[in-house]
């Protein structure tokens, strides 16, 4: 892995950090377009999860998008539940000669589905780097698509969190998830107390 790919991709990753619990139902995304070795444009997830990071920071670019590099912290969609243009065709059609991605992402609209797309275009494709980094922003996406329900963890100030999960500690914890997990919450916070150990005895407490 080159020191280069590195720098990049954490500027991507920082970029998604700072919208963290502002985005769900759709996770944080950073994207950093690079041409010779000069960021030409970045973004990330907008406020309750579009427009997605790539088709605000391809456009942006403009002309100095061709032949540039493009880090972004999850694999570009290969299909939009919208049906609008997905983000690996945005940075196709964008000229964009090379994608890093740190995150492959399990859902139904990726999948492998953006990076063989882009790979198809004749697009140089690198994953995997800086995965460990970018695993925080994705941690609460992935346990949803997995479970159906958020994740929730203790948190003292809830930064970062979709939500604070304030049911009462004798209620179905479990269907009340559920409920928070189809309205689109990927990531809860609770604080230490009764509601705290009735989820850790259920198995619902994210350590």
């Amino acid at each position: 892995m080159s020191d280069t790919d590195e720098g990049f991709m954490r500027q991507a990753i920082d970029l998604a950090l700072a919208q963290m619990g502002q985005t769900w139902p759709n996770p944080a995304v950073g994207c950093v377009i690079v041409k010779d070795g000069v960021v030409v444009s970045q973004a990330a997830t907008a406020p309750g999860g579009r427009p997605h990071a790539e088709e605000q920071a391809a456009p942006a670019a403009g002309e100095a998008a061709r032949g540039a590099t493009a880090y972004v912290t999850m694999e570009p969609c290969g299909a939009r539940s919208s049906g609008r243009v997905s983000c690996s065709q945005y940075l196709v059609e964008a000229g964009v000669s090379r994608v890093v991605v740190a995150a492959v992402d399990p859902s139904p609209f990726a999948s492998g589905r953006g990076v063989e797309r882009l790979r198809q275009a004749g697009l140089e494709v690198r994953t995997g780097v800086l995965s460990a980094d970018a695993s925080v922003l994705y941690e609460g996406y992935l346990h949803r698509l997995e479970t159906g329900r958020p994740m929730v963890r203790i948190s003292e100030d809830g930064v970062g969190y979709d939500a604070r999960f304030a049911a009462s500690a004798r209620a179905d914890l479990v269907t009340e998830l559920n409920r928070l997990g189809e309205a689109g919450y990927t990531r809860l916070w609770t604080t230490p107390g009764d509601l705290a150990d009735a989820l850790a005895a259920k198995g619902l407490l994210t350590t």
